[in-house]
């Protein structure tokens, strides 16, 4: 390969909305190493979501932004994101389209395999093949999933447990084509200045020295199953004497349920607070003493790794790919069984137990970062683009 030739890749991401697909595709367009000329392109947030071309602008990439493509399938907007795509691939020139999630993977891979690229590439960042649909429409979805991966040089998993559905479970490649890269991030501000950023969070929010705050971070949204979160909330308030304060970070479809039960909650003497969206969250995680998770299904987590980072211990349920990002029992706990008993026990036990949470503390940001750091990620992925490359070329 000239070492000299810019590889020229096209990076397609559903929409800047806040997560981990956002992170990783802004990280690779600006620091993989050498010579890389990238174009990231993707939709914009949808309504309830956070936007996050902030993180474009923090990072010095500027995306092109499509309108046209939405998160729900639309005939006539899929077909004018496609018609778009492939206009802009004739026009960059790709050497590599690397597509990110479900909505972006469906349409750009079919645009560069019309337009004849040497290189498709497409990263699950988490899957659609349980808890999200009906088992019909699963069905459709695993169907198309596997006829795009036919057309794909290489599948991205982002945990051993991701490869493992993709390839053996729901059987959508075989696992020789499935290549485990985790996501990295830029993790440094959620372990420096901790003490401070706990400090001025703890003031804003008027947190006594006493109260201890648990946060649940992420999208309103039935997959993340807020309620269970929230019924073992009303459980474990029952059964302590601590001084909790709970906050609901995120937004999205689910608000107005979300924000009646949390009501009822506060009618109950429970100290519960929505946030929305927080952009600095590093700050915010600092002032906290548990982060919490209580999905049905998931990727990589991205709060999870940042509350590792800022030295937070977690609880979460043990779904997807979330054994393969905390130590269990060591920076966090996992919950196996989907009820509010266990959930609950876990969540007491730890409010319950400071040494515990102190010894959890100390661990996590020394995971995170020797796994975590973007770049690894850019190492990662380097290496794999210019082995599908050379494969290409014979």
């Amino acid at each position: 390969m000239d070492q000299d030739k810019k590889i020229r890749v096209l990076r397609i991401i559903n929409r800047f909305n806040i997560g981990g697909p956002v992170y990783n595709a802004v990280l690779l367009s600006a620091y993989l190493p050498g010579n890389y000329e990238t174009l990231l392109v993707g939709g914009n947030p949808e309504e309830g979501e956070a936007n996050a071309l902030y993180i474009a602008t923090q990072h010095g990439v500027k995306p092109l932004l499509l309108p046209e493509m939405i998160r729900n399938p639309n005939l006539i907007s899929d077909l004018k994101t496609l018609k778009k795509l492939k206009e802009i691939i004739k026009e960059f020139k790709p050497d590599i389209v690397h597509t990110h999630a479900s909505k972006a993977g469906a349409l750009g891979r079919r645009a560069a395999k019309q337009c004849k690229v040497p290189v498709i590439v497409h990263t699950f960042h988490g899957h659609i093949f349980h808890s999200y649909f009906s088992f019909w429409k699963t069905q459709l979805y695993r169907m198309i999933e596997k006829k795009l991966a036919k057309i794909s040089t290489g599948i991205i998993a982002i945990s051993p447990k991701q490869k493992e559905e993709l390839s053996e479970t729901f059987k959508i490649c075989a696992d020789n084509k499935i290549e485990i890269i985790p996501l990295g991030f830029d993790l440094s501000p959620f372990h420096l200045n901790k003490e401070e950023k706990r400090k001025i969070t703890r003031d804003n929010y008027n947190l006594k020295d006493s109260d201890l705050a648990i946060a649940i971070i992420g999208r309103l949204a039935p997959i993340k199953n807020h309620d269970l979160f929230l019924d073992s909330i009303e459980q474990v308030a029952e059964q302590t004497t601590k001084e909790l304060v709970i906050f609901i970070v995120g937004d999205g479809e689910e608000n107005l349920r979300i924000s009646n039960r949390v009501e009822i909650l506060k009618n109950k003497g429970i100290d519960i607070r929505m946030t929305s969206w927080i952009h600095n969250i590093s700050d915010f995680n600092a002032g906290m003493d548990l982060i919490c998770l209580s999905s049905k299904n998931e990727g990589t987590p991205v709060s999870l790794i940042e509350a590792q980072a800022a030295g937070i211990p977690i609880i979460s349920t043990n779904v997807g790919g979330i054994k393969d990002v905390i130590l269990p029992n060591e920076t966090g706990v996992l919950v196996s069984e989907m009820t509010v008993d266990s959930y609950s026990k876990a969540l007491l036990d730890l409010i319950e137990d400071e040494k515990k949470r102190e010894l959890m503390s100390q661990k996590g940001w020394s995971f995170v970062e020797e796994k975590f750091q973007y770049p690894i990620l850019m190492n990662n992925m380097d290496n794999y683009y210019k082995k599908l490359l050379l494969k290409a070329k014979r």
